[in-house]
């Protein structure tokens, strides 16, 4: 009962992060989390703290989503993820946890030495968003990605900030589904989501209005040098 303890305290403070910043949640919680439960585990149980984040994120925002881009986002992600669950399931990760992290790293370095200055032209856009995709199944995070990638597509926080949450609603959602499907979840897995949930979801609904104090020129260096550390941490997963 003292892991669940701890596991729903960690959580509530890094998903309020994610909450307030749109990303990192999980970078966060990874780490902090080791020596309780082992890394798998962590990243299907993530599913849950995730899928609140962004729904209250979504119900708690009064900004719309335009349906071509985000399905467009989505197909892309889509197609990573195909890639991601395969090498999830049946494949040796250390490989490609080494490129990914190598690449998220760069792009965090970037935007922390030049913060208004990404560009992806269209071809570049949907290479991350499938990149996206394929980190989101394989590893549980895609933020890195998916907020360089937004980032340099939006100027508004809160434009930024509402995309990311609806393309980690829908990832997460089609996460969730694949592991129904597969049977992954498991009987100390789901109980971690029944004991945290009620507790997660209370803190994450009022957390929620703290991105109301944040500006713009905060927002967007809080999330390049987390970008950067969320590659830096995939080293050492």
């Amino acid at each position: 009962m003292s892991a669940l303890i701890i596991l729903t305290i960690v959580c509530a403070l890094t998903y309020t992060f994610e909450i307030v910043f749109g990303l990192a949640g999980t970078i966060l919680m990874l780490p902090l989390l080791s020596f309780l439960y082992d890394a798998k585990t962590l990243v299907i149980y993530s599913v849950l703290p995730q899928i609140l984040v962004a729904v209250i994120g979504l119900v708690r925002s009064p900004k719309k989503v335009d349906r071509q881009f985000m399905a467009g986002m989505l197909f892309f992600a889509g197609l990573g993820a195909i890639v991601g669950f395969a090498l999830f399931y049946y494949f040796s990760a250390s490989a490609f946890q080494v490129l990914l992290a190598s690449a998220i790293t760069a792009t965090g370095l970037f935007l922390v030495i030049a913060p208004h200055r990404a560009k992806f032209n269209p071809v570049g856009m949907r290479v991350m968003d499938t990149l996206a995709g394929t980190s989101q199944a394989l590893f549980g995070i895609s933020g890195p990605i998916a907020m360089t990638r937004l980032l340099a597509t939006y100027r508004d926080k809160n434009t930024v900030r509402h995309y990311a949450f609806a393309f980690f609603l829908a990832m997460n959602s089609l996460r969730a589904t694949e592991y129904t499907i597969h049977g992954t979840y498991t009987e100390e897995i789901l109980w971690m989501m029944a004991v945290s949930a009620p507790f997660l979801a209370v803190t994450l609904w009022f957390s929620n209005q703290l991105h109301l104090h944040i500006n713009e020129q905060m927002f967007r260096k809080v999330v390049a040098w987390m970008i950067l550390v969320g590659g830096l941490s995939l080293f050492y997963r």
